[in-house]
């Protein structure tokens, strides 16, 4: 009966296959970018209440975000689905894939759920390359009730446990004095040399972080044109650590040098963080070693890890998802080599056949995953 299970919702994926590779496509055609997936949120909705979904738009007030619900048993399952884009390179961390396999999941464990005692939900969760929608939901109840909650990602090579680094967004701004910058500089607070101190001063605490870390940013105003003092100076800079606890000193230092580009220059400084913090990830290991078995049994494999697979942590709001409700979130291979996520090429990776397939095999290993962890409670 196990194994009929498992048939009948990897064939309800077969038969939405074309549907689900046309709804891929679609998305990666029409990039949109976080808060602002009118059309993806719309489509996602449209093809789960094409399979019987009860489906809630706008939840937890935003209008981007929905949950879709199938079957009525005690255990409850979420399928995580990330939609936005990436300004100027489009879908190049593959959500096109990601939402596609939560259709999918969605699709197979429909299909069997009131045989296994289980409610499924696929969440649509907006903003996860930058606002953190999924923290917004959590802190509005969307996630309450779930006792398991999966999603994959695509990359260049399979994996279970990814790295996953806690991180915080700093919007900085430097208010100075405007002057002439050539009849009387002296006049003039030079905000643009308070963001080049800060700058330094984060170039020089580096050599004294451990290799875990990350700091970095962009400059989005440095002045308007040479001959006048910049009054107004802006950035958006990224802090990272392998948890929330290390991330708090990091971040506490790095503002230490922000506020030592104002000391030196009299600028008036600004520092707002421009979305939620984003956790360290706790790897659910059981739905682990379900997903493992059902991936392996579709054909995917899973290379040795390397030094450089650990070092290439990234950071996602689904980990504060896993600190209240196990989850996890494995990777996928959609076979892009050397082309990392957040490439331009990798948006080009992202459609071929062998995204397709992943974006298949990952519904269906997650549909099983969802399969044998209603077998295990039962």
């Amino acid at each position: 009966m196990h194994d009929q299970t498992k048939s009948a919702a990897r064939a309800a994926i077969d038969r939405a296959a074309d549907r689900l590779l046309a709804l891929s496509h679609r998305l990666h055609a029409h990039p949109e970018l976080g808060f602002e997936e009118v059309r993806a949120s719309a489509w996602l909705g449209e093809e789960l209440t094409a399979h019987g979904f009860r489906v809630e738009a706008g939840v937890c007030d935003l209008p981007t975000a929905f949950v879709a619900t199938a079957g009525s048993g005690p255990l409850v399952i979420g399928i995580c689905a990330e939609y936005d884009a990436l300004p100027g390179i489009g879908h190049a961390c593959g959500h096109n894939v990601i939402a596609g396999a939560a259709v999918a999941a969605g699709i197979g464990l429909a299909e069997v759920a009131d045989e296994i005692g289980v409610t499924v939900k696929v969440i649509g969760t907006p903003a996860e390359e930058n606002g953190g929608g999924k923290v917004l939901m959590i802190e509005r109840g969307a996630f309450e009730g779930l006792d398991a909650a999966m999603m994959v990602h695509p990359a260049p090579r399979e994996r279970l446990d990814p790295p996953v680094l806690a991180r915080a967004q700093l919007h900085i701004e430097y208010e100075g004095r405007p002057a002439h910058a050539s009849a009387c500089p002296e006049d003039g607070i030079n905000a643009a040399d308070a963001l080049t101190v800060a700058q330094v001063a984060i170039g020089l605490l580096r050599q004294h972080v451990p290799g875990d870390q990350r700091i970095h940013g962009i400059v989005t105003e440095g002045g308007q044109v040479p001959n006048i003092v910049p009054a107004h100076t802006s950035a958006d800079y990224y802090v990272r650590a392998p948890a929330l606890d290390e991330l708090a000193v990091l971040e506490k230092r790095v503002r230490a040098c922000f506020e030592a580009g104002a000391i030196a220059t009299g600028s008036r400084l600004t520092i707002t963080s421009a979305s939620p913090a984003y956790s360290h990830f706790r790897h659910d290991a059981p739905l682990l070693d379900h997903y493992r078995r059902n991936a392996l049994a579709l054909g995917r494999v899973f290379p040795e890890v390397t030094p450089a697979d650990d070092r290439t942590a990234a950071s996602t709001d689904m980990a504060n998802v896993s600190l209240v409700v196990p989850s996890i979130q494995p990777l996928v291979s959609i076979d892009s080599g050397s082309v990392g996520q957040h490439q331009a090429e990798f948006a080009e990776y992202a459609v071929r056949p062998a995204a397709d397939r992943a974006l298949l095999d990952g519904g269906i290993a997650m549909a099983w995953t969802g399969i044998d962890l209603a077998r295990a409670r039962s």
